[in-house]
Parts: structure tokens; sequence; C-alpha cells
């Protein structure tokens, strides 16, 4: 335990410059007296780290020093080449970063570490796109970034969710994250915390005026408060529907996330699933399967899916479009 404790010190000393002794044991989670213990062991060993006491002392290595050890374990050398998919890399225009970042790394690393840091790079992929939804459409976060890293405001023209037109705002940015590969802003807007999907930003200027973020918060917690307004379910519909059983392995995938009890039931034919959805209009989604879901209950959404197939029968029964010729024979 202290060879690895000393390793921390020394790879923070390299990273962070001057480090108080008070914030190394916290990040430790030892005894300050531990902290200059170890201080000591380094300096014995040939490290040239020393230490300064008072309000504005600190423990630092000497100007130029650095190490090439990286103190890598097994699990730490293959934990590395589990990240995350290549597209969110891409998406910041750090895609041959993350490459090259890595061949470093491996070359870096013990011999005897390489051979399951390389195993893990070809036998793990992770891939966040859920089934049959299709990738995101791409994005450009080059203004959105350099306003997140430059900590200055953001000017953006924003087009929401089944609006016409789109809409301008100033906002104060917290930073980007990436649910599910999609990219979000996260950002202040007159105060509150608000979340702006990238594929919808038509237009961002960096402001040349510094942000003007919440005192204390940062983009965990905002985060955090926003990710619960979304998930937030106050009015929840439980729908009850039967599932052919030869479509319920495609029907539970599309829909796992929306699944309140696994499916149940007896019948050779059928399975009955229950699902919780935002609203009953939500019912709509069912219609791609056709005969094979039957929605029991509530009735109102019943109503809702025949209401949604007599719009389809409509549409098709009156013939194609004025204007839209059907294909030829051939072709």
């Amino acid at each position: 335990m202290k060879a690895d404790r000393l390793l921390s010190i020394l790879l923070l000393l390299q990273t962070r410059g001057r480090v108080p002794a008070g914030e190394l044991a916290e990040r430790l989670e030892v005894s300050v007296r531990t902290v200059y213990r170890d201080v000591e062991a380094l300096s014995a060993a040939g490290v040239p780290v020393w230490a300064e006491r008072g309000r504005h002392g600190g423990i630092a290595l000497l100007p130029g020093y650095r190490t090439d050890v990286t103190g890598l374990t097994a699990d730490e050398a293959r934990a590395l080449f589990v990240l995350a998919a290549a597209g969110a890399h891409d998406a910041l225009g750090l895609g041959e970063a993350i490459s090259t970042a890595l061949r470093k790394v491996m070359a870096a690393l013990p011999a005897p570490h390489r051979p399951a840091a390389e195993r893990t790079s070809e036998r793990i992929l992770v891939d966040p796109e859920r089934w049959l939804r299709g990738g995101p459409a791409p994005v450009e976060l080059g203004e959105l970034q350099r306003a997140v890293f430059a900590d200055l405001r953001l000017e953006l023209v924003y087009r929401h969710s089944g609006a016409a037109e789109p809409s301008a705002y100033t906002v104060d940015p917290y930073g980007l994250v990436s649910k599910a590969g999609v990219w979000y802003l996260v950002a202040d807007l007159d105060g509150g915390p608000r979340l702006f999907r990238a594929d919808r930003v038509r237009a961002a200027r960096v402001a040349q005026e510094p942000v003007r973020r919440r005192p204390g918060l940062g983009l965990p917690e905002v985060w955090a408060v926003l990710r619960e307004r979304v998930e937030e379910l106050p009015d929840e519909v439980t729908l009850v529907a039967r599932v052919r059983r030869r479509r319920l392995d495609l029907f539970t995938r599309i829909h796992a996330s929306l699944l309140a009890a696994p499916p149940s039931g007896t019948d050779p034919e059928w399975a009955e699933v229950r699902l919780g959805l935002r609203a009953v209009a939500a019912a709509r989604m069912l219609l791609p399967f056709g005969a094979d879901v039957e929605v029991l209950e509530p009735p109102q959404a019943r109503v809702e899916l025949a209401k949604a197939a007599a719009e389809v029968t409509r549409l098709y029964d009156r013939g194609p479009a004025e204007g839209v010729r059907p294909p030829s024979a051939g072709g």
C-alpha cells in the first residue's frame, strides 16, 4: 500500500505542480503527518521533492523533473483500452488523438502487461447506439467546445422539438455530455439550468464575455439536476398489452427502457407486458408491430391506436397525392 501511495504522490506532483499537504492527505485518505513521512521516503529514494510549510506552501518536485514510470497494474492497463466508443472522440475532434495516445501508453506499459492490453482492444467493443435506432446525426461541436474550455458565454440559435422556427439564446455553459450517443450542452439560461441537444443547434458563436455560472456548481451537479428532471415521470401511464411470442424478443429489446416488469403469462402464443409511458399518446409507438401487439388497457390507449390506424387507412384509401404518379411496372 505504501508503494502505491508513494507512486500516487509522485504522479500527482508531476501533473499538478505544487500541491498542499492537506489536499494530498485528503485525496490519499491519510493524515498530513503520513504525507510528510512519504515525502521524506521519496527524497531518500533520490526523487527531488521538497516541502514548504506555511499558508502558501505545499509539496512540489524540482522544475523539469519527470519520471517515465507508469506504475500501471495489469487491470489498470486493460481499463485504459476499454474507453468510450470512438464516435465520442471523433465528435470532439479527438479521434486521432485517442489513437496516438493509446499507442504511447502501449509503448510505456511494462512488457508483461502489453499482451493483455492488446487483447482488450481486440475483444471489447463499446457501441453506445440503441438497437434499431441508428446513429445520431453528425454534429459540429467546435464552437460549443471553445466556449466550454475558454469559460466564455455562448450565443445559440436553437430549434426546439416541434417548433417551426428556431430561437436565439445567450447561455452560460458548464460543459458537454454524451448520453447514449447523443451530445448535449449543459448550460444556465437566465440563471437556471437548461439542456440543449447539440444536433438541434442551428448556429453558435462564442461571446467575448466571461461565463456567469452559479457559485459552487460544476458540470456533474447541474447534469444530475437536469437528468432527474428528464427521467422523472410524475404522471406515468401504465400500459398493459399482449405481444405474440415470436416477436417478443424484438419487442423487449426495442422497449427495454419502458418495461415496468418482465413479460408474463402462460399462453403459448401471447405474452403480457407492462410499459411505463409519459402519456397515452405514446402508445402510437407500438404501431410498427401491427397485429402482433394488442393494447389491453387503459381504454384511452386503445382509442389512441384506433385513431392512428384510421388516419393511416384514410391516407391510403384516397390514392396517391395530387401530382404524384405511382412508379411504372418497369421501375
